[in-house]
């Protein structure tokens, strides 16, 4: 076992092991539609083949994922399709927290907001595609920690700490490159941060949905866009 593993329950070792693959597919280190082989990875890791067996089950659950009959388990491949059922899913869903969040949050949580937008704002992501990602999940999720309806929370979370990162790492136009919205996506954010600020929910549910749905479309552009150059 590696070291520092020993003294792990089995439980612990099992998330601990989910953890170490979810965190290799996020980064596109296990590519789309690669076959994650138990012996392998239990000897990658320095384990047993029960907690790797075990974390994949929980994978499969989160539908990072998915077992093939016969054939073993390999990491989800999602078509653009189902990256623009994902957007539109967030758009409701994100539109909902943004309305809750106008009624809800406090002038502290104001400037937390604001603060994060200016980061974000300050870290164009033609410079640094990585902190640029990391600083917009952030923006996000502070918006859904305001609205105060927990399953709501937990449930956006879940969506944006798995699926928009492994959704993009399907697409090699979009894995670790700027979808390039620039100036327009700044625009975006700060319409959703002044109708928050305004408490006006009604704004920020349009605000939120609207960039949702501008991000989807350039996704969905540059990817097609692409496949035609490759035709």
């Amino acid at each position: 076992m590696e070291n520092g593993t020993e003294t792990l329950s089995p439980n612990q070792l099992r998330h601990l092991i989910a953890r170490r693959i979810r965190a290799e597919i996020l980064a596109n280190t296990l590519k789309p539609g690669e076959w994650l082989r138990q012996e392998q990875l239990a000897q990658k890791y320095g384990v047993s083949h029960t907690p790797v067996r075990e974390a994949l089950q929980d994978l499969v659950g989160d539908g990072l994922v998915e077992h093939v009959p016969y054939r073993g388990t390999r990491v989800v491949e999602f078509t653009l399709a189902d990256l623009l059922d994902l957007y539109t899913v967030r758009a409701v869903a994100e539109g909902l927290a943004a309305r809750y969040a106008a009624r809800n949050v406090t002038p502290e949580e104001l400037q937390e907001l604001e603060h994060a937008f200016q980061q974000l704002k300050n870290t164009p992501i033609n410079v640094n595609v990585d902190e640029h990602r990391k600083l917009h999940r952030q923006f996000h999720q502070l918006i859904h920690s305001f609205s105060r309806h927990a399953y709501l929370i937990r449930s956006l979370n879940q969506m944006w700490n798995t699926f928009p990162t492994l959704m993009l790492s399907n697409f090699e136009q979009t894995a670790n490159r700027p979808i390039g919205r620039g100036d327009v996506a700044v625009a975006e954010h700060r319409a959703i941060v002044d109708a928050i600020k305004a408490h006006d929910g009604e704004a920020a549910e349009r605000s939120m949905q609207q960039h949702i749905q501008a991000t989807a479309q350039s996704i969905a552009a540059v990817v097609e866009h692409n496949r035609r150059k490759e035709d």
